[in-house]
């Protein structure tokens, strides 16, 4: 008698295969660290990963985020804790993309949970001090966490940000 799927089981395998690669998107892993130990599944753990702002060349935020072990979270379907700390530097001459900045945009995000909740990296420009200002945060669809972590990569005033209207 022939197998069928049925379309729950084929919903779930898509959202486990789209976290898995929305998880990879754009993010160096630096390293890890175990913070528990699980019997079955991976450990609880820290990860550290490097994003590179896809609009300013020579900019790299590294974001560091308790990810969440045992069986669910080997699988991916452990929801991630909210807190998270953010370091971005210059680690390369500046330049920035042919299009101005916007004065705030998301430039990263990466889901902690399979269905609802994100970690999220927002630049903001403040023009008076030519600083790039990096914030991260984590939302849910039904309510957010105020935890949060803001660096700051300072740009030498011989080189002005390039603002859109």
């Amino acid at each position: 008698m022939p197998r069928t799927t049925t379309p729950r089981a084929v919903a779930l395998a898509l959202a486990l295969a789209g976290a898995a690669l929305s998880a990879q998107a754009g993010a160096d892993t630096i390293g890890t660290v175990d913070t528990a130990f699980k019997l079955l599944g991976r450990d609880h753990d820290i990860i550290v990963e490097a994003y590179d702002d896809p609009a300013v060349q020579g900019v790299t935020c590294y974001v560091s985020r308790a990810r969440t072990g045992g069986i669910k979270g080997s699988l991916g379907l452990a929801e991630d804790k909210s807190e998270a700390s953010i370091a971005c530097r210059q680690t390369g001459p500046l330049s920035f993309a042919k299009a101005p900045l916007k004065k705030q945009e998301e430039v990263f995000s990466e889901r902690t949970s399979i269905l609802f909740k994100r970690l999220r990296v927002v630049r903001m420009v403040d023009p008076q001090r030519n600083t790039l200002v990096y914030l991260s945060y984590s939302d849910r669809l039904i309510d957010g966490s105020p935890q949060n972590s803001v660096t700051a990569v300072p740009v030498d005033r011989a080189m002005r940000i390039p603002l859109s209207k």
